[in-house]
């Protein structure tokens, strides 16, 4: 099990890794996934509390949300013809920085 402050360092690189999908949005991508990415970027702003509590159950519950719209926004980012090479790779490093912390928490 992860420690508290692990988890907050995990969870803020989560943070700025969204944050570099948004940033990727900018520029050509479709609204599905410029839709999904603000609502995942939005969730992980109201987690923030969540992971700064030592409520375990509620960590896991808010991180298995987040990595259920991280998987959204992956399968989302492959199903579209036009995505962007550069923003694709964004979502997958995204998802995987979800998947790896919602394993090491279970």
């Amino acid at each position: 099990m992860l420690q508290a402050n692990e988890i907050q360092q995990r969870f803020t690189h989560i943070q700025q890794t969204i944050q570099e999908a948004q940033q990727a949005c900018q520029q050509d991508a479709p609204n599905e996934i410029r839709d999904c990415i603000e609502k995942l970027s939005r969730e992980a702003q109201q987690a923030q509390s969540v992971m700064q509590s030592n409520d375990q159950q509620r960590i896991q519950q808010c991180v298995d949300s987040l990595e259920d719209m991280g998987d959204e926004a992956k399968r989302i980012s492959r199903s579209l013809p036009t995505m962007p090479a550069h923003l694709e790779a964004a979502v997958t490093r995204v998802h995987a920085e979800l998947s790896d912390l919602k394993h090491k928490l279970h």
